[in-house]
């Protein structure tokens, strides 16, 4: 790792206060050119860390950039990860504060509700299928707490930032129909994106590593060595299989699934 102990918590509490105040931060890839993956990851943890002693209580976790072209695109070669906490669950059909984020987008994903503790290494797509009580169509909001374009050298944000960022993670919405994991053939399951009721975007769940229980065992596999697993009753969002719709106050979003049911929400 390339950043101190000192730089990891100062990184932390610059996301928390960025958040908090609705006003981004410059990209941490330009403060640390020297920084890495571990390095990102250790500064999402002091982030989660914070918030955890503010009261908040883990519920799950979320994969990131499954796509082959989201991972080209940022010049990595497996997907990423975030903490889901309990503040960032929205009802579907519901109100989505405008006002608590930054720049928001949406998501259409699916969800795995685990019935049984998942842990690493070796997890396969058929360990995470036995230790899934049901699957559940969803809306994942994301929210950037540092700058996507920087201002002064015009460089994107890199997987640092985005992973440090709690893998953009700000938000989910749960809705549709539950699916015992067996009932369907997961990645032929599909989503019609609407934005105020005009069609955005659609896509297919096998868009996701080909299978979404791929992404749930590639996350039990990934955090292992950190002695942590998949617990019973955790929310896995197992990553989107369309781009990211961009979203203001007064967007409606709905995501139609067909037979699995649609989920919604509104930005207020």
């Amino acid at each position: 790792m390339a950043l101190s102990n000192d730089d990891i918590l100062s990184c932390a509490k610059r996301l928390h206060q960025a958040e908090k105040t609705r006003t981004q931060i410059r990209q941490l890839s330009q403060d640390y050119p020297a920084i890495t993956i571990a390095d990102a990851y250790a500064i999402q943890k002091a982030w989660i860390e914070i918030k955890l002693a503010e009261g908040r209580i883990v519920k799950g976790h979320k994969i990131g950039l499954t796509s082959k072209a989201m991972q080209s695109a940022l010049n990595i070669d497996e997907p990423d990860s975030g903490v889901l906490l309990d503040d960032m669950f929205f009802a579907d059909g519901g109100l989505v504060p405008t006002d608590r984020f930054i720049g928001t987008r949406v998501e259409a994903e699916l969800a795995f509700i685990m019935s049984k503790r998942l842990s690493g290494p070796d997890c396969t797509m058929f360990d995470v299928l036995n230790a899934t009580d049901f699957v559940v169509p969803a809306l994942e909001i994301l929210d950037t707490r540092i700058e996507r374009v920087d201002p002064k050298t015009k460089a994107t944000r890199k997987i640092f930032d985005t992973i440090a960022d709690n893998a953009a993670n700000a938000g989910i919405v749960l809705g549709g129909r539950p699916i015992r994991p067996l009932e369907a053939d997961l990645r032929w399951i599909g989503a019609l994106c609407f934005k105020n009721g005009q069609l955005e975007e659609t896509g297919l769940a096998a868009g996701v590593l080909n299978h979404p229980a791929t992404a749930v065992a590639w996350l039990a596999n990934k955090i292992a060595p950190l002695a942590l697993a998949l617990e019973p009753g955790q929310v896995v969002l197992a990553g989107s299989f369309i781009r990211p719709i961009e979203t203001r106050t007064g967007d409606t979003i709905q995501a139609d699934y067909g037979a699995y049911g649609s989920v919604s929400c509104y930005f207020a």
